[in-house]
């Protein structure tokens, strides 16, 4: 004796060509909409980062200064952060392992721009920027220079 189980057949159905397209544009429109409204944020967010770099190395160089009781002159660069300088003035404690690991680039690829200008000042004693978006000096908006001097 055979046991038939009576199950409904159940039907398949997919969806219709119709409701892919009406989701598709639906989709296209919420695109439509919001996109352009985050097309500025990418700049926005690289001015960001840029301070946020900024205010590392500005760290990076105040333990440099409490070590050695200088800032790096201006021949030296940001690069005594990294490796030890050598010249004038010397770095008669500078800390084997360095202050950054290595240099960052602003995020429009430019390195950081470190100017000493010798002031015996222990709080702004340099200046420390990126150029901004433009890689030139000077700028407006977007494209204005970033540094620490910088509110």
């Amino acid at each position: 004796m055979k046991l038939q189980h009576n199950r409904p057949l159940r039907r398949q159905r997919g969806f219709t060509l119709i409701e892919i397209m009406v989701v598709v544009v639906i989709i296209g429109v919420l695109g439509a909409i919001v996109v352009p409204q985050f097309m500025s944020r990418p700049d926005q967010a690289k001015t960001t980062a840029a301070r946020t770099d900024l205010q590392a190395i500005a760290t990076a160089l105040e333990m440099y200064r409490l070590d050695n009781f200088h800032y790096p002159s201006t021949q030296q660069g940001l690069e005594a952060l990294s490796k030890r300088p050598s010249g004038t003035p010397a770095a008669k404690n500078w800390n084997p392992q360095g202050y950054l690991k290595s240099l960052p680039v602003d995020p429009w690829g430019t390195p950081y721009q470190y100017l000493n200008p010798g002031l015996k000042a222990l709080d702004g004693g340099y200046d420390l920027y990126s150029l901004g978006a433009d890689g030139v000096s000077g700028g407006d908006g977007f494209a204005a220079d970033i540094g620490n001097w910088a509110e």
